[in-house]
C-alpha cells in the first residue's frame, strides 16, 4: 500500500506533463528564480513558526502547555513526516502523541486538530475573497448575460464543500464525546477567536504568497486576487490521502486551474512543482531535530 501510494503521485505527475506540454514545463523549473526561491522558503518557514504558535495558543486554551522551542521543534518534525511519508497526517498524529505530557490523549488530539480546522477555515475565508473579487470584476459581463461562468462554479462548489464537510463533522458523534469535541472547540476557538482568526489569516496569506513566489521563481505572474481565488483551491487537492505531501493531486489541480489566470497548464505544473521542492526543503530543519532528540534520548 506504501508503495502504491508512492508510485501513484508520481503516476499523475507524469501524466500531467504528458496531457500539457512537459518540455516546457520542464524548462521553466531548469531556469527557476534562485532569489526568488529563497523568498519561497522564507516564506513558509515563517508559516511553521507562525503554526506553531497558533498549536501552543490553542493547546494552551485546553490547559496542555507547551514551551514555544518545543512546539516549533515537534511542528518541524510533523513537517518533515508529513512531508515525506504517505497519508500527510502522520507527522500531526505523533504530534499529538508526543504532546499530552501525561494528560488525555483525547485532549492532545484536540488541540492538533483544532489547530489545523482553524488553518483550513482561513484559508477557505481567502479563497472566498478570492471568489467575491472575481464575481466583482465580471460584474459588467454578468449583467450582459445571466449565465454565471464555469470558472465561479468550481471554486464556489468546492466551499460549499467544505462548509458542508465541515457541518458534518461540527455535529458527529453523540453524547459525551460528542459535547467534549464541542466544549473544546469553544474554549480553543471561540473564545480567543480575534487572536485565532488574525493569527490564521495571516499564516493563510503567507501559504499563498509562497505559492506566489514558486509561480515567479518559474516565470508566471499571478495577481493578488486571482491568487486568492486559485491557490487556495490548488493547495486544497493535497489534502487527498492517497498521496504523499499533496504530489500529483496538488500539480494537477495547478495545471487545470491556471488557465483561470490566463497562464497555460504548463506553467501551472511548473509552479506547483517549484512549491513542492520549496515546502520539502523547508521542512527538513525537521532532520536536525530528530537528531537532537535521538541524542537527548538514547535507547
Amino acid at each position: 500500500m506504501r508503495l502504491l501510494r508512492i508510485a501513484f503521485p508520481l503516476a499523475l505527475i507524469a501524466l500531467c506533463l504528458m496531457l500539457t506540454d512537459g518540455r516546457a514545463a520542464l524548462a521553466r523549473l531548469a531556469d527557476v528564480s534562485p532569489g526568488w526561491m529563497i523568498a519561497t522558503l522564507c516564506l513558509l518557514n515563517a508559516v511553521t513558526l507562525l503554526s506553531a504558535m497558533r498549536w501552543r495558543m490553542t493547546a494552551a486554551a485546553l490547559d496542555l502547555r507547551i514551551p514555544m522551542g518545543e512546539a516549533v521543534r515537534e511542528y518541524y518534525l510533523a513537517q518533515l513526516a508529513n512531508q515525506t511519508l504517505p497519508g500527510g497526517v502522520l507527522g500531526d498524529a505523533a504530534r499529538a502523541v508526543r504532546s499530552r505530557k501525561g494528560g488525555t490523549m483525547r485532549r492532545a488530539a484536540q488541540a492538533v486538530v483544532l489547530e489545523r480546522v482553524a488553518g483550513q477555515a482561513a484559508m477557505a475565508t481567502v479563497a472566498l475573497c478570492g471568489v467575491c473579487w472575481k464575481l466583482v470584476s465580471s460584474a459588467p459581463r454578468l449583467t450582459e448575460s445571466a449565465a454565471v461562468p464555469l470558472a465561479l462554479w468550481l471554486p464556489a462548489g468546492l466551499l460549499s464543500l467544505l462548509l458542508l464537510a465541515g457541518g458534518v463533522l461540527a455535529v458527529a458523534g453523540s453524547g459525551e464525546r460528542r459535547d467534549a469535541w464541542r466544549t473544546a472547540a469553544h474554549r480553543a476557538l471561540l473564545h480567543q477567536f480575534p487572536a485565532q482568526a488574525t493569527l490564521s489569516l495571516i499564516i493563510a496569506l503567507l501559504t499563498v504568497a509562497a505559492f506566489v513566489t514558486a509561480a515567479r521563481a518559474t516565470g508566471s505572474v499571478l495577481s493578488p486576487g486571482m491568487a486568492a481565488l486559485i491557490v487556495p483551491l490548488i493547495l486544497t487537492a493535497m489534502l487527498l490521502p492517497t498521496s504523499v505531501a499533496g504530489w500529483g493531486w496538488r500539480e494537477g489541480a495547478a495545471a487545470a486551474l491556471f488557465p483561470m489566470a490566463g497562464l497555460s497548464p504548463e506553467t501551472g505544473l511548473a509552479a506547483s512543482i517549484a512549491f513542492g521542492i520549496a515546502a520539502l526543503i523547508s521542512a527538513l530543519p525537521g532532520a536536525f531535530f530528530v537528531t537532537r532528540t535521538r541524542t537527548a534520548h538514547p535507547k
